[in-house]
């Protein structure tokens, strides 16, 4: 669904039909343009033979039905994968914001497909409108989209206008109306736009996938820590929250053997100066490198971190089974492109 080509095709029409258009794509959710029963039918059919209301996807959903991964196929035949995750009353739409990824970090699958594209602002919406679909046409999931987190394939601020244009749509009360507040951006640490956002007029939460504590042990894992070593993420968060008040998501992937020693718990407690940093631990989902820590360390790393004052999280781990897990997204079939 090509949004761009919807607004070029509506160019001659009164203005609130691009209006109605939204509605009727992002609410209503048709799936071809002749259930418009708001447009005359001569425009239907121009819009049915210039934009068709085409999304090919194929659906994995896990055996405990709180994980959906979807793998699109986009216009030029590129694929790219998307993740539902339902978490009590909340369903999470985990968005790819590139196909492929050019940072390369060791933990990640999506690394190794190596960088095809940027994804339009539009294919970016599509990944939400086909989950909200899914979600209408199954009657035991909770229809409401509720939350958004750009942490799927791709960096998102090596494409930050495109996907601060689909935060417009997905934000946008006559098309997905999902608030500010619950839309997520995770970043490795791209410097320019952390400052960006930070003087966006949108409350969406920022996220930084630390994984590390310093340069060097960082850099082994992130080659881009080279690029952008914690000095300067830290300084670019901490303009950040003093444009924004507030909190900043430090990701910490817990991989046994490398960055999940009481050494390392210490080293990030001295990182985590600032009341407005939250820390975000998360179990290792294997991608063939390293293996995931055991229950037990993770849980004295935690301690450690609560016990000086630290603000903790720990994300639950679903989707491993069918390659939705964190770190996994991997679209194979782009692999031959």
């Amino acid at each position: 669904m090509n949004f761009k080509k919807i607004k070029e095709v509506l160019g001659d029409e009164p203005k609130f039909r691009l209006k109605q258009a939204k509605k009727l794509l992002c609410v209503d959710l048709i799936d071809d343009w002749s259930e418009a029963s708001v447009f005359s039918v001569p425009l239907r059919e121009k819009l049915n033979k210039e934009v068709p209301l085409i999304n090919e996807g194929e659906v994995f959903l896990a055996k405990d039905n709180k994980t959906v991964k979807v793998l699109l196929t986009l216009e030029d035949g590129l694929k790219i994968e998307t993740v539902l995750i339902r978490y009590k009353e909340r369903n999470t739409v985990c968005v790819s914001s590139q196909v492929g990824c050019p940072l390369g970090c060791h933990f990640c699958a999506t690394g190794k497909m190596g960088f095809k594209r940027n994804l339009k602002y539009y294919e970016i919406v599509n990944q939400v409108i086909f989950i909200a679909k899914f979600l209408k046409n199954n009657e035991d999931f909770n229809p409401r989209i509720s939350n958004i987190v750009f942490m799927g394939m791709g960096e998102p601020f090596l494409n930050y206008n495109e996907v601060m244009k689909a935060i417009d749509i997905l934000n946008d009360k006559d098309a997905f109306n999902i608030g500010a507040r619950k839309i997520s951006i995770s970043t490795v640490g791209i410097v320019e736009g952390i400052n960006k956002l930070a003087k966006a007029d949108i409350q969406v939460n920022l996220a930084i996938s630390l994984h590390n504590t310093t340069n060097d042990d960082r850099e082994k894992l992130m080659p881009v820590n080279a690029k952008y070593p914690l000095k300067d993420i830290f300084k670019a968060v901490d303009s950040y929250i003093e444009n924004t008040n507030r909190k900043v998501m430090f990701e910490y992937i817990m991989i046994d053997g490398v960055n999940d020693s009481v050494e390392k718990a210490n080293e990030l407690v001295k990182l985590m100066e600032n009341k407005l940093y939250v820390v975000n631990l998360i179990s290792y989902n294997p991608t063939g490198i390293f293996n995931p820590s055991r229950k037990e360390r993770i849980k004295e790393f935690r301690s450690i971190l609560e016990n000086k004052g630290i603000s903790v999280t720990e994300r639950i781990s679903f989707g491993e089974e069918i390659n939705a897990a964190c770190g996994q997204l991997l679209a194979k079939d782009n692999d031959d492109k």
